[in-house]
């Protein structure tokens, strides 16, 4: 046994629950095959808390009891454990200078260029607990698309739990802190006791809610004027970047945009975006 394994497994096993070198192979293997997310060695630790919750949640005793239960109920637990494996971590306006050029410049520049067919067609990948497309679709509002185009926003995930979430569109008032009152007031109603928000339908009647998983087919078509896709891409191999930002110019219009997140970039990996800056690219072919 290496140095390097005993120490994994020294590690892990003054933790709560007992994981072996094996039990985070065997996880990574059904990460990548369920969901083509690859975990390296760096994330053991964050597997760690992510998998122990169910673990605890089971009654289990230890990890590989944990993956015994997953692989012999896997349509019961799969999306259990595609939950605690994907990050979750949103809010509203996230990386708020995405939706500023959004409404300055993409949607100044669509409302002319598609004055004749008045249609939008947008995609949020990854879209989590609803907050992106929802931040997508208060943008639209605040910018005076007008009532008569034909605006249809595409939300989808792998994880059906945060999309659930996403679709009830009910979130706690804690959630919507650091939001200007106004806009507060404009696109949300507060619940009996102001400890909830609800989205105004306004907001959400753009919105349809879908899972897909990025690595399968996926059944639209397009063209999309522009594609939100912010840390998603961070857990996939270079190849499966590749790939996956292939895919993504050939759905969008040229001049379409991609909206990627702070950690991400195509260098190296795609040559038909041009960059505009601040993880926003173009499409030039």
């Amino acid at each position: 046994m290496s140095s390097a394994k005993m120490k994994v497994e020294m590690d892990f096993g003054e933790k709560e629950f007992p994981m072996s070198h094996e039990d985070f192979q065997r996880i990574a293997g059904l990460a990548g095959r369920y969901t083509g997310i690859v975990l390296g060695d760096h994330k053991q630790d964050m597997v760690y808390g992510r998998i122990a919750r169910r673990v605890r949640k089971l009654n289990l005793n230890d990890f590989s009891s944990y993956l015994d239960y997953l692989e012999a109920n896997i349509d019961e637990e799969l999306s259990n454990f595609i939950n605690v494996i994907t990050t979750n971590l949103t809010s509203f306006f996230r990386e708020n200078h995405h939706f500023e050029y959004l409404q300055k410049t993409v949607l100044t520049e669509l409302k002319r260029k598609n004055s004749a067919t008045k249609r939008l067609r947008i995609w949020s990948a990854g879209c989590s607990k609803g907050m992106e497309p929802y931040s997508i679709s208060m943008t639209l509002l605040k910018s005076g698309i007008p009532s008569d185009w034909d605006v249809k926003l595409l939300a989808t995930d792998l994880d059906p739990e945060v999309l659930e979430t996403a679709r009830e569109a009910v979130y706690s008032a804690t959630e919507v802190d650091g939001l200007e009152e106004r806009t507060i007031k404009n696109y949300f109603q507060r619940g009996s006791g102001g400890k909830d928000v609800k989205v105004k339908d306004k907001v959400r009647q753009f919105i349809h809610f879908k899972r897909l998983n990025l690595l399968e087919t996926w059944p639209m078509t397009g063209p999309f004027d522009f594609i939100f896709c912010r840390n998603v891409v961070i857990y996939f191999d270079k190849p499966t970047q590749k790939v996956l930002f292939d895919r993504y110019a050939d759905l969008l219009d040229v001049g379409g945009y991609l909206f990627i997140g702070h950690s991400e970039n195509l260098h190296g990996i795609s040559d038909r975006f041009e960059n505009m800056g601040n993880t926003i690219y173009r499409k030039i072919r």
